[in-house]
């Protein structure tokens, strides 16, 4: 009866240690290997000890001897776009790739006394994964507070007006601050960027009425401007008006006198060409009293002008007159 009980359960035994072996075979399986990947890293303990990093790619490593470093991470949570809940997490996996991280707002004092809130971004990248587990217990936690006290440190070196309108000199100050201070954490701080700088109500309203203040000084004063240059040009237009026509007139009379001067040019050559042609006609006469009769003739006409004229007036040396005429009459028969 013994023998069949045992020959019965010697099968069952069996399947049941195989059963366990192979449950074993591939949890021992499942802890030794592993598979990182890209931009990841793992840091392998070996009895508690640091060993070695595990990077991206195939790794075995030898289960119960050997285990992965868990590590507690602080992320803040946005909920309905503006409160921030913080929750940890416990993590062996840890991500080199860039992250940002989004602080509450704060408070800081600048250096005149003014209280104000602050809202920062931090971009930062882990370079060492050894160092940011094994010499900071919450790395994004100790970035927090780091940026929160070198944030108060820089704006309390600035009054209000200066942290307002120096935001860059602000980021590069506490990248430079903070790269310094998380060197020794394995991380690299590539940014800091402030998202919102809100001063009281108080001093915004003071702002917002000595920025209208500005912008009407600014409106009259470019009025006042405008007017002045109106008025410059309106003048310079004047000036530039009156300059050319005084040499449009300058010019006119200079052209006029030179018609002049060429029409009593041309009346002397023809005054002379008519002698000429007298003394040919008549060898022996004289032009004179011949030129003397024209002038009587064409100045007759202006002697006798106008309606209440009763008398004619005779020239003096009517007598001579006649002798001209006389002498003309002589040179036409003469010149037929």
């Amino acid at each position: 009866m013994t023998d069949m009980f045992f020959l019965l359960s010697a099968p069952v035994l069996f399947f049941g240690f195989f059963s366990v072996a192979l449950v074993l075979l591939v949890v021992f399986i499942f802890k030794s290997v592993y598979i990182v990947k890209q931009a990841e890293e793992i840091l392998i303990e070996r009895l508690g000890k640091f060993n070695r990093v595990l990077r991206p790619g195939l790794h075995f490593i030898i289960p119960l001897m050997e285990v992965p470093r868990t590590v507690t991470w602080t992320f803040l949570q946005d909920v309905d776009g503006r409160r921030l809940y913080r929750f940890t997490k416990t993590l062996y996996r840890i991500d080199k790739r860039e992250a940002v991280y989004d602080f509450p707002r704060q408070n800081v004092i600048t250096k005149d006394n003014v209280t104000m809130e602050i809202n920062a971004l931090l971009y930062y990248q882990i370079t060492d994964a050894k160092l940011a587990v094994y010499e900071v217990e919450d790395l994004p936690e100790a970035i927090e507070k780091l940026t929160q006290t070198k944030l108060r440190d820089v704006i309390g070196e600035l009054d209000l007006d200066q942290s307002l309108v120096s935001r860059d000199r602000i980021n590069t100050k506490l990248r430079l601050t903070l790269d310094e201070a998380t060197d020794k954490w394995g991380v690299k701080v590539n940014r800091v960027e402030l998202q919102e700088v809100k001063p009281p109500e108080d001093i915004r309203q003071a702002m917002e009425k000595q920025m209208r203040a500005e912008r009407d000084r600014r409106a009259t004063i470019l009025e006042s401007e405008g007017k002045k240059r109106a008025a410059i040009l309106e003048a310079e237009g004047s000036q530039e008006s009156q300059v050319l026509e005084a040499q449009g007139q300058a010019q006119a009379r200079l052209l006029q006198a030179e018609s002049e001067a060429q029409s009593r040019l041309l009346i002397a050559q023809a005054e002379s060409t008519a002698i000429e042609m007298i003394q040919r006609s008549v060898p022996n006469g004289d032009p004179l009293p011949y030129l003397i009769a024209m002038q009587y003739i064409k100045v007759l006409p202006e002697l006798t002008k106008g309606k209440d004229n009763k008398m004619i007036i005779v020239p003096y040396e009517a007598s001579s007159l006649i002798g001209s005429l006389a002498s003309v009459k002589s040179i036409f028969d003469n010149a037929k």
